[in-house]
């Protein structure tokens, strides 16, 4: 990703109030230069459409998402605490700045775009590599259970981290992320351990 200028991070800044307020289906153009009070065209002379905006909120959470895999990788803990780590940084993330969550799982509008939808695609591979691996690795250290694929695993987790997030944005944040994934992690863990 490029280095945004402070205008750009302005509009990124206003965009996602827009999507946290409105919802994303209100993401225009037209409705960044009213909030942000200027014209149309001047948006323009920083991002050539909305969804260079959305892409750039994607990799915005997608560097930090790196960021995040550099210091679990450095890490000397168990697999299972990286993984509770991993899923403990997803819900206290989306927790603090629910707009990701809104953009990441709106599959309505990237099923049209194929930039976005790649997009999506390589940060849910980033993810599934990354978990598979630390799986792999518990399971060579007997501390996960073999009798379960790695990549059967894999799924269970990703699934399960969709489907609460989800559930959360749908129905307005009316729940504490953060502890229905702390009771979400503890079955995951009891399903996964030796």
């Amino acid at each position: 990703m490029n280095v945004l200028t402070e205008r750009q991070k302005e509009i990124i800044n206003v965009s996602m109030e827009i999507i946290a307020k409105r919802g994303i289906q209100n993401l225009t153009i037209k409705n960044i230069s009213k909030k942000i009070g200027f014209s149309e065209p001047a948006i323009y002379r920083h991002f050539e459409s909305k969804i260079a905006i959305l892409l750039s909120i994607l990799s915005m959470f997608e560097n930090q998402m790196q960021k995040f895999i550099g210091s679990i990788n450095s890490d000397k803990t168990s697999s299972l605490k990286k993984l509770s780590l991993i899923c403990n940084n997803h819900f206290v993330n989306f927790s603090a700045n629910p707009v990701i969550a809104s953009v990441i799982f709106s599959e309505e509008i990237f099923q049209d775009d194929k930039l976005l939808s790649d997009k999506i695609y390589s940060i849910m591979n980033l993810n599934f590599k990354f978990v598979r691996i630390i799986i792999e690795n518990g399971q060579k250290n007997k501390e996960i259970r073999l009798d379960i694929d790695a990549e059967q695993l894999v799924l269970i987790i990703m699934g399960s981290l969709r489907l609460i997030i989800k559930k959360w944005t749908l129905s307005n944040y009316s729940f504490n992320l953060k502890e229905e994934g702390s009771k979400l992690w503890e079955s995951l863990n009891k399903i996964m351990s030796i």
